[in-house]
């Protein structure tokens, strides 16, 4: 087929990929403008833009798409001679307007990292996995005005590991969605994959991050702040108080401690180090009544394990974090 390809994120890669190598013609990639990132400031370019131009593909950045006549006109004319069969949507990062839905034979197709209609939105990833499920998946499906409303054309279960954060489930999806994505374009050519209505009744969000989701509320539940740890990664990652400075949690453990510590309150224990959570539901890992911290990181230092803070900043028993 002749596709047209917009993407921005690593996620989106795979899926770039294993089009070119099915054989599909994908003559142009369309990607966010190259942007400053990282303490230098220096410009970086999209991983899809790079995947495209290591692929040969031409590459398109128009900083708005909504009312860019001149993009309009590019993608009119991308193929003179033939009829663009789909335009390709993984991780664009823009609202797609319904000039672009209408140009393709197929539409606008889309990779979404969610069973949907759960999750729908920017981080499908990270709330599945912050909100405790234990399957997630992806989801094809065809882009209408909406978001993430459209038809669904085919979905995969995938299981999350109870170690799993959203940095090693993340290429676990698109290597499962760059496949399906192909295998959807061959059942919708033969007509064997059909456009299916999503049951919005069922629909959940998974808006996008902010750096305050991450801060540790410890009237939560061990699991649930477990949870939102693994799937807040890397960022805005977990963080709390400790004696007025910034406290960052890389790495913690479910406990069911000995002592009932009252929500937030330390305990040492030689080289390891406790803090209290709510009571969770009593059933499986709702047993656990604190997290045991690994590996932290104080305010303007480097990270460090548990052993390492408790010599060097002497936390004491009954201290709290969050304060």
């Amino acid at each position: 087929m002749l596709l047209v390809f917009c993407g921005t994120p690593r996620f989106a890669v795979p899926t770039l990929e294993k089009l070119v190598e099915a054989g599909h013609s994908v003559p142009l990639v369309v990607t966010q403008p190259d942007r400053p990132r990282g303490r230098g400031m220096e410009v970086a370019v999209s991983p899809v833009k790079e995947a495209a131009l290591r692929l040969g593909i031409a590459v398109l950045q128009p900083g708005a798409i909504k009312n860019n006549v001149e993009f309009r006109d590019q993608l009119a004319t991308i193929a003179p001679d033939a009829i663009i069969d789909a335009i390709i949507v993984v991780g664009y990062g823009r609202i797609i307007p319904q000039w672009m839905i209408d140009l393709p034979r197929l539409g606008n197709l889309n990779l979404h990292a969610s069973l949907l209609p759960k999750y729908r939105g920017a981080a499908p990833i990270q709330w599945a996995i912050a909100s405790g499920e234990s399957v997630t998946g992806v989801t094809t499906m065809r882009i209408d005005a909406g978001l993430d409303t459209g038809d669904i054309l085919l979905q995969r279960e995938v299981a999350i590991g109870p170690e799993d954060t959203s940095e090693t489930l993340g290429p676990k999806l698109a290597s499962i969605g760059a496949d399906l994505m192909v295998e959807t374009l061959r059942g919708m050519d033969n007509g064997q994959v059909r456009p299916t209505l999503q049951d919005h009744a069922h629909a959940t969000l998974a808006p996008i991050l902010k750096k305050e989701d991450g801060r540790m509320d410890f009237s939560r539940s061990a699991t649930d702040l477990f949870n939102r740890l693994r799937g807040f990664q890397p960022w805005p990652g977990a963080f709390t108080i400790f004696k007025g400075k910034a406290l960052q949690v890389h790495r913690a453990q479910l406990r069911q401690h000995t002592v009932i510590l009252t929500p937030g309150e330390i305990a040492v224990e030689g080289t390891r180090l406790f803090v209290g959570c709510a009571a969770g539901s009593g059933k499986g890992k709702d047993t656990a009544t604190a997290l045991e911290l690994i590996d932290i990181q104080l305010e303007g230092k480097r990270r460090m394990t548990a052993q390492e803070f408790i010599n060097g900043y002497r936390p004491q028993s009954g201290d709290h974090l969050g304060q």
